[in-house]
């Protein structure tokens, strides 16, 4: 029931919404699950120039009069990085109804929050039915900054008519953030997937925040709105509301700390537009360089000091759950290929990271590995000896040896050292941010605890269903909350620069750590 290929082809996301409400009666859409979502462009914050306002917002969901602005408070902050981290970021959050002319303040101190820029107002509506949610709506603020200085730490505060944070009782609600370095320097980045809302996952956020990351990367299924996570309309259990919790939740760390998403399944909300995404950019403001914006708009890249990073949509390859199977038309696969060579060649760029979804390669029970990633992607990330492969997916955290043509090229023990230029690639799972865990069919193995084991039996997802493999790659295996923290070194040219790579617990503690060295250019 969604918008016909050809005219979907030719459509934009905000025609296809249009198209589909003018399509379905009120009560078609609740028996059927189309829902609507509104959009507009935003606005650029350009110190010492003037500052591109916003189009006011279009609602495509019943109109609602906005509240007194004095008795609404925003929530939900959340940051991301714009194609360039040294001069462009996005604020978003988020507003429990409908305000007047809604904002953002920026400066360079918090008691100068001059500069006023109207943020963009992205409207949601989930009708009752669809789901286990009520008639909802949803209101998403963003505020695109450009032509920022690079290693600048700038002050800001979001508000609307009625609230506005350069008062002096709301100076408590002014937040910061921090530009990429205009030159290598040293950082830690975080990672994990499998969050959702719940203590683990506020737990592990509390942890985040004091690794002092520059950046989160977040490898899929973030707030498990819809818990089926099949990318169907016929999921059941799907509550938009759960994505007010979740930003709520997330809110102390991502606030400051850019929060980059890959999409997972559950992230395929099918009910907002065709590629079940629709939902995702209401919430969502990510770069914007990826090769097909319309299908795919987790899929993008950006490099922060010496360090390249991509995001991309194992949804369109995965065999395990097809909803999107075969989306983009093989051109995320050529996207990628052409962003590995470019990072490869670049003279400022070390060490290339990616990250997405379903696994390359695990021994979870429950989904174990993706063969669509394995036949796609892996033998990319081997020919330009990519770094650091993390996915989600799997609610755990394992950690393989050095892999290259599907064997173990390389043991690499906790605290050893992989030389990507030479060795191979090395895949870590870190889905274990807060869903309930799954099981490994060996013990665990892990900092302090090692188990040695052999081989192990697991299987991989294929086009013709699962098949059973005993695989030598299993390193480390630990079945308990945890999260990804990456510190990043540069080295002069010809010298060794490194990803020291650590798994972190809820409690604190370590479980694994390794190092990843190439050489500088």
């Amino acid at each position: 029931m969604g918008v016909p290929e050809k005219l979907a082809e030719r459509m934009s996301m905000a025609e296809q919404h249009e198209y589909l409400r003018a399509r379905f009666s009120r009560r078609t859409m609740i028996r059927g699950g189309a829902v609507t979502l509104g959009a507009v462009a935003g606005g650029a914050f350009v110190p010492g120039a003037t500052a591109q306002a916003a189009v006011p917002a279009r609602h495509t969901a019943p109109a609602a009069a906005p509240a007194d602005g004095a008795h609404v408070a925003p929530f939900g902050r959340h940051l991301a990085w714009g194609n360039d981290p040294r001069t462009e970021i996005t604020v978003s959050w988020q507003v429990p109804v409908a305000v007047r002319k809604p904002f953002i303040r920026v400066g360079a101190h918090p008691w100068d929050l001059s500069r006023k820029i109207e943020a963009e107002v992205r409207t949601l509506y989930t009708p009752a039915g669809v789901g286990a949610s009520g008639d909802h709506t949803q209101y998403y603020l963003h505020a695109r900054l450009t032509h920022l200085r690079p290693g600048r730490t700038y002050y800001y505060g979001v508000g609307h008519q009625g609230f506005d944070p350069a008062e002096p009782h709301l100076l408590g609600t002014v937040g910061t953030f921090t530009t990429a370095p205009a030159h290598k320097a040293p950082f830690t980045f975080t990672a994990f997937g499998d969050e959702g809302v719940g203590y683990h996952g506020l737990a592990n956020n509390s942890l985040l925040l004091g690794q002092n990351p520059a950046f989160h990367l977040h490898a899929g299924d973030i707030a498990y709105a819809d818990p089926s996570g099949a990318g169907k309309t016929a999921d059941t259990g799907f509550d938009a509301r759960t994505w007010d919790s979740f930003l709520a939740q997330t809110e102390t760390v991502a606030k400051q700390v850019p929060w980059m998403p890959a999409y997972g399944n559950h992230d395929m909300e099918a009910w907002y537009s065709p590629n079940g995404y629709g939902g995702e950019d209401a919430r969502w403001t990510l770069p914007d360089n990826g090769p097909d914006r319309k299908n795919l708009p987790g899929v993008y890249s950006f490099v922060y000091g010496n360090t390249a990073v991509i995001s991309l949509d194992a949804n369109d390859i995965s065999y395990e759950i097809p909803a999107n199977l075969g989306i983009s038309g093989g051109t995320q696969t050529t996207w990628l290929e052409g962003q590995l060579k470019k990072f490869r060649a670049a003279k400022d760029v070390d060490f290339i990271v990616v990250f997405f979804h379903h696994c390359a390669y695990c021994t979870s029970t429950a989904h174990a590995s993706e063969g669509g990633v394995r036949q796609e992607w892996v033998p990319l990330f081997e020919k330009y000896t990519v770094d650091l492969v993390i996915n989600g997916h799997n609610h755990q955290y394992e950690r393989t040896d050095v892999i290259k043509g599907g064997e173990v090229a390389k043991e690499l023990p906790i605290g050893g050292t992989a030389y990507p230029e030479t060795d191979g690639v090395v895949y870590v799972t870190a889905g274990a941010a807060g869903r309930s865990l799954y099981a490994f069919s060996a013990p665990d193995t892990y900092e302090g605890h090692e188990h040695e084991t052999d081989s192990v039996a697991s299987f991989v997802n294929t086009e013709d269903g699962k098949v059973h493999e005993t695989v030598g790659w299993s390193r480390v295996r630990y079945l308990n909350y945890s999260f990804l923290r990456v510190d990043v070194s540069p080295a002069p040219r010809g010298r060794q620069a490194t990803l020291k790579v650590s798994g972190i617990a809820e409690t604190g503690d370590r479980v694994d750590h390794f190092t990843v060295s190439r050489t500088a250019k």
